[in-house]
């Protein structure tokens, strides 16, 4: 079966690359990737297999098809910086909703209940439709933000 992500780097992205493993100051996660992408490389001749650049680089198979494919969509920059987490998430309660949020937690808790649950709070966020969907665990640290 034909590989669907082909790696193809220009002259300026291979000494890029080489310079990230020669300078000796960088993480052992982006060094593996740079050197799945240079092993990848079909631009002046065949790349390697994805079972031989794993097996060269004591990796497995899923995360050479993962590096070539975050390279083909997401490009070169993210690929090599892509830390799990670095990238942040987009905020789900803007300040109005916050204020919502803190007052909501600041008022009567409903009846049959003693004081508010994170799992009431966000039930009832959603009740009062100040949001379409909210977890518990969003409203634990919008909450935790606040003290």
């Amino acid at each position: 079966m034909p590989k669907k992500y082909i790696v193809k780097l220009s002259n300026e992205e291979i000494c890029s690359l080489t310079k990230v493993i020669s300078s000796g100051k960088t993480s052992a996660r982006k060094i593996n990737r740079v050197r799945i992408l240079l092993k990848a490389d079909n631009s002046k001749e065949k790349g390697w297999k994805d079972a031989r650049i794993a097996e060269a680089l004591e990796t497995s198979i899923p995360t050479v098809e993962r590096t070539r494919k975050t390279f083909i969509e997401k490009g070169l920059k993210r690929t090599i910086d892509d830390d799990r987490g670095s990238y942040p998430q987009l905020r789900k309660l803007d300040g109005v909703k916050e204020a919502y949020l803190v007052a909501l937690t600041c008022s009567e808790a409903p009846t049959g209940h003693r004081r508010w649950t994170l799992r009431l709070i966000a039930d009832k966020m959603v009740e009062l439709k100040y949001v379409d969907c909210i977890s518990h665990e969003t409203v634990r640290q919008t909450l935790k933000k606040m003290s």
